[in-house]
């Protein structure tokens, strides 16, 4: 069979890869993890995502485990890059510690790029704190 005649998945990305994760992973794992992106998935889909709060640290996502917060990470970038390459990396510095990106397959194999995404996050860091402590001295709340 040749390339062209290969049939394309239908549906989008993001379905193709639920699909593939449905049969890969066990029931439980799976409806844990549908539980955490349908609302997200809906939500890019309604174009409201600057209205959800969503966030896989904190608190809540503490007791999903980590190998469904990276699904769920990975699940949200199909939804939103259309891309089926997408792979969570963890970059640490002093300042921030252990981070989990997730990046395209080119970048999470290009140390160069990594190094980028680093300094990015160390400036942020950096940016971050400069904020609390103005907040701080302001008397305003610090938890941003």
């Amino acid at each position: 069979m040749s390339e062209h005649e290969i049939p394309e998945p239908e549906g989008r990305p993001v379905d193709v890869y639920l699909d593939l994760l449905r049969i890969r992973m066990d029931t439980d794992d799976y409806q844990m993890l549908l539980s955490v992106v349908e609302p997200v998935l809906q939500a890019i889909d309604e174009h409201q995502m600057p209205t959800i709060d969503f966030s896989l640290d904190g608190d809540s996502a503490e007791e999903l485990p980590q190998e469904i917060r990276d699904e769920a990470a990975l699940v949200i970038a199909t939804a939103v890059t259309g891309r089926l390459d997408n792979e969570v990396v963890e970059i640490s510095t002093e300042e921030t510690g252990l981070v989990r990106v997730v990046t395209d397959a080119a970048t999470a194999s290009d140390p160069e790029r990594l190094g980028e995404i680093a300094e990015y996050l160390k400036e942020r860091h950096r940016q971050n704190e400069e904020l609390r402590g103005i907040a701080e001295a302001s008397g305003m709340p610090t938890d941003f």
